[in-house]
């Protein structure tokens, strides 16, 4: 490969720079053993933006949030080094948040699908309280239904105002009118892959 994976040097480059991050998206979700497609980079999230950079034929890209040091993480087991990584839950979070920058939705749903049997409503809570984006949770909810976990996707309701202002699932061009509304969410469903 031309130089060690990621897993082992990223907590040392990251303190180096004095920076915070974790590892983040569908390189998290393969870590917990969901990876439906091969990953050609590794997905970090950073508080500020970083150029993508090759190490060897290892490629990093860099994922930018305000507030990283709210986000739950903890070690992978087994890890070799120290290591920072999004909990499952937060996992599925920023997977539903950062969806049209890593594929879109179907690819978020494809992500998180199995990483469902880690989800805790209890940390989904906690990850929906520390991040308080309620887009975000209306369309994560959508996609965790949409996925075939209704107790989580309650979860997600109880924790969402009870009147919602109507978001589309990815960002829409053209007429937002002519798309199917999912009431209980307020989704407007622009894909014509996911379904509740």
């Amino acid at each position: 490969m031309g130089a060690p994976p990621p897993s082992w040097w990223l907590q040392d480059y990251f303190n180096w720079l004095g920076r915070p991050y974790y590892l983040a998206l569908q390189s998290a979700a393969s870590a917990f053993g969901s990876n439906p497609q091969a990953l050609q980079v590794t997905q970090v999230m950073t508080d500020k933006p970083f150029r993508p950079i090759k190490v060897g034929r290892t490629q990093l890209r860099f994922f930018v949030k305000r507030g990283i040091e709210r986000t739950p993480t903890q070690q992978p087991e087994g890890a070799v080094a120290p290591l920072l990584i999004s909990t499952p839950e937060a996992t599925a979070y920023d997977l539903v948040r950062y969806a049209t920058s890593i594929g879109g939705f179907e690819r978020a749903a494809e992500t998180i699908r199995p990483l469902l049997p880690l989800l805790r409503a209890r940390e989904l809570k906690r990850v929906l309280d520390v991040e308080n984006e309620s887009a975000v949770a209306q369309r994560l909810g959508f996609v965790i239904e949409a996925c075939g976990n209704k107790s989580l996707a309650k979860a997600v309701r109880d924790w969402l105002p009870d009147e919602l202002s109507p978001v589309t699932l990815a960002p829409a061009k053209g007429k937002r009118g002519s798309l199917p509304l999912i009431k209980r969410w307020q989704v407007l469903n622009n894909s014509s892959e996911l379904k509740v």
